[in-house]
């Protein structure tokens, strides 16, 4: 599913950057909801998530279209991985699912026009994809070694720039109707999120690298600037569509968790108590990574857990919270899991049946007869 999702988005890209394809943005869109929803669906997979529709009747059946069951679309999908209509991510995916039910099959003259107008939200949906894919299924999965930055001219000429803004006012109505009137209804931080719509500014470099190791595109980030670099930039930044270099900068340990984290966040979205045992008992139950002793600490489960060999311990990262949560949130779930009974964590009690040795000798039933024997005695 994860290649079938990759090759998706690798076909999409491949058919915007086409000068001779007719209806390229078209097809980037269409192939970009079809990448989206097999990688939400594998995920869902991956955790044992039931993405099929059942009957509202009847629960216990399914809904079939054609003799297979019927699985979640891609909006239904989008709302299941980010439950926050403010999340970022889930803006971008969701504008394109209404810009393709307005554009496809129409407006194929205005190809050119609505990928010049959007251009920022579209690459901002194909990088989300990117993060979500590594996150989920590791840096093998990445799409960097298939996709590079394109040869292009667009806004790198001045002729170049005045076409693209000639272009743009050609757009039609109801089209730019529905970019504005879905922009307006968002919140402000979700609109200036780069997650929901990317800008970027190209400076073209005056020297020859002196880095044999550097990229021809580098990306550098606005924040990192100094207050005069921000002001140079946004003077300059009267002009043209924009694409930024950057220099990306490696984080180590960015978004992973240490396990009293772990244990913080799945105590606070299950109806138990969830102690650093249990948690030593899961990463064990779900062979997330090897013991202590192990001679090979790095074969983990990457989707889940990664080995930190400078500091020689583990972080583990938001799908293996949430795997612990669809897991612990039922009374069977925990018991199949971690093997013992859950304690409530509001009351205390034991759920069902408490495990053995949990009860004090002194509390425990005596066996019949015990009374009489010790009389006798």
């Amino acid at each position: 599913m994860v290649e079938a999702s990759r090759d998706e988005a690798s076909l999409a890209v491949r058919l915007y950057n086409d000068p001779a394809e007719v209806r390229s943005f078209e097809a980037f869109v269409v192939h970009m909801h079809l990448a989206w929803l097999y990688l939400l669906h594998a995920e869902f997979t991956r955790d044992a998530i039931d993405f099929r529709y059942h009957q509202k009747d009847n629960p216990r059946l399914l809904e079939k279209i054609d003799g297979e069951p019927k699985r979640w679309e891609l909006a239904k999908s989008v709302r299941e991985r980010w439950t926050s209509d403010r999340d970022p991510v889930r803006a971008n995916i969701e504008f394109f699912i209404g810009l393709r039910n307005k554009v496809e099959h129409r407006f194929a003259q205005q190809q050119q026009a609505l990928s010049a107008v959007v251009g920022g939200q579209a690459q901002a949906l194909l990088l989300n994809y990117e993060e979500e894919l590594v996150a989920q299924f590791g840096s093998s999965a990445s799409l960097a070694t298939r996709l590079r930055f394109p040869v292009f001219i667009g806004s790198f000429t001045d002729e170049g720039e005045r076409s693209l803004r000639r272009l743009r006012k050609t757009l039609p109505a109801p089209l730019r109707r529905y970019i504005t009137e879905y922009s307006a209804n968002l919140d402000q931080t979700v609109t200036d999120d780069p997650r929901f719509e990317l800008r970027l500014r190209v400076f073209q470099e005056l020297a020859p690298k002196g880095d044999p190791d550097a990229l021809s595109v580098q990306y550098t980030r606005f924040d990192d600037m100094t207050d005069e670099q921000k002001a140079a930039v946004e003077a300059a930044g009267k002009k043209g569509l924009v694409v930024i270099k950057e220099r990306k900068r490696e984080v180590v340990g960015s978004g992973l968790k240490k396990p009293s984290q772990v244990v913080k966040a799945v105590q606070a979205q299950i109806p138990y108590n969830f102690t650093m045992g249990h948690f030593t008992k899961a990463w064990k139950a779900m062979d997330v990574r090897p013991p202590s002793d192990s001679p090979n600490p790095e074969r983990t489960l990457e989707q889940y857990c990664t080995y930190d060999e400078r500091h020689n311990d583990y972080g583990y990262k938001d799908a293996y919270v949430r795997k612990l949560i669809q897991k612990c949130a039922t009374e069977e779930g925990f018991r199949a899991l971690l093997g013992t009974a859950p304690k409530d964590k509001v009351t205390g009690q034991w759920v069902g049946e408490p495990p053995p040795n949990s009860v004090p000798p002194w509390r425990r039933a005596e066996p019949a007869g015990a009374n009489e024997v010790q009389a006798s005695a």
